[in-house]
């Protein structure tokens, strides 16, 4: 399974992975639909669930260690977390390197010394060294070449493939969700606006910021390209710190009305599977 989230930059989409993996303290329950739970734990309880859920960064440069050997970097949470020998680990280190297509001579190598994709696929080995259900990807690929984001695309779904994996994509590629995802979540300043399946999103979006973004991706047919019409939003995205009364995406949107400005809208099912919250639908 492949549930995604979805937004411009800032939207929220990093920090609701984070509370999610309880990174960061959940200090505001108010955006988050009833059927999403960060499921807070005790000290115990969420060490153990280590065990389950792990994160991908975004950054390979910033989220490894640069004093640390990459059999440290991918040894450390096994440290923690297993009882094993020295043996064990050095033989399991080896294997999640070879896992994710890398040397696995390469255990006493440091970061500085790969590509930023090389970087990327230390990052997910370390993920998958305590052979977790659960992986957030927090924009993988976004600080990758082009010509690399594909491979380290290719690389998860076959990792899913053969552990099983679920994953929740973080992204603002609409174009690469609409093929990897099932499910696929849109934010706007930090909160869910829309919910559905990818073919039914793509193919109906009800959210007038959902139709927004999908009308801002090209399409390979230039003579459709010229020919649909596009959604200009206006103004600048407000403050997270001072969002605005009613509908968050009020001060943006060119079907607002007045209740827009004083009404939080009601996150509700519209259709099977199909939840927004927006007083126009």
């Amino acid at each position: 399974m492949k549930p995604c989230s979805v937004g411009e930059s800032g939207c929220g989409k990093s920090t609701a992975g984070r509370v999610i993996l309880q990174l960061i303290p959940d200090s505001d329950q108010d955006g988050v639909p009833d059927d999403i739970d960060s499921c807070p734990l005790e000290r115990n309880g969420l060490r153990n669930s280590r065990l389950d859920m792990q994160m991908i960064f975004q950054d390979p440069q910033d989220s490894l260690n640069p004093r640390m050997t990459v059999g440290s970097i991918i040894s450390e949470p096994i440290l923690e977390h297993k009882n094993f020998q020295a043996k064990e680990r050095r033989e399991l280190v080896e294997q999640l390197l070879i896992s994710v297509g890398m040397n696995p001579r390469f255990t006493n190598r440091y970061p500085h010394e790969f590509s930023g994709g090389q970087r990327q696929r230390i990052g997910i080995a370390r993920a998958l060294a305590l052979s977790p259900d659960f992986i957030i990807c927090d924009e993988p690929i976004a600080a990758l070449d082009v010509s690399i984001q594909a491979q380290v695309i290719n690389l998860l779904e076959d990792l899913q493939e053969k552990y099983g994996l679920t994953y929740l994509f973080i992204s603002h590629d609409l174009s690469m969700i609409r093929h990897i995802a099932n499910r696929v979540a849109v934010m706007y300043l930090g909160r869910i606006v829309e919910l559905a399946s990818s073919q039914v999103l793509y193919s109906t979006p009800l959210h007038p910021y959902t139709q927004a973004l999908l009308s801002a991706v090209p399409m390979h047919d230039p003579k459709m390209e010229r020919k649909r019409k596009r959604t200009i939003l206006v103004g600048d995205v407000p403050s997270p710190a001072d969002p605005p009364s009613g509908c968050h995406f009020s001060t943006r949107c060119p079907r607002a009305e007045d209740r827009c400005f004083k009404d939080s809208p009601e996150w509700r099912e519209v259709s099977q599977g199909h939840q927004v919250a927006c007083h126009l639908v």
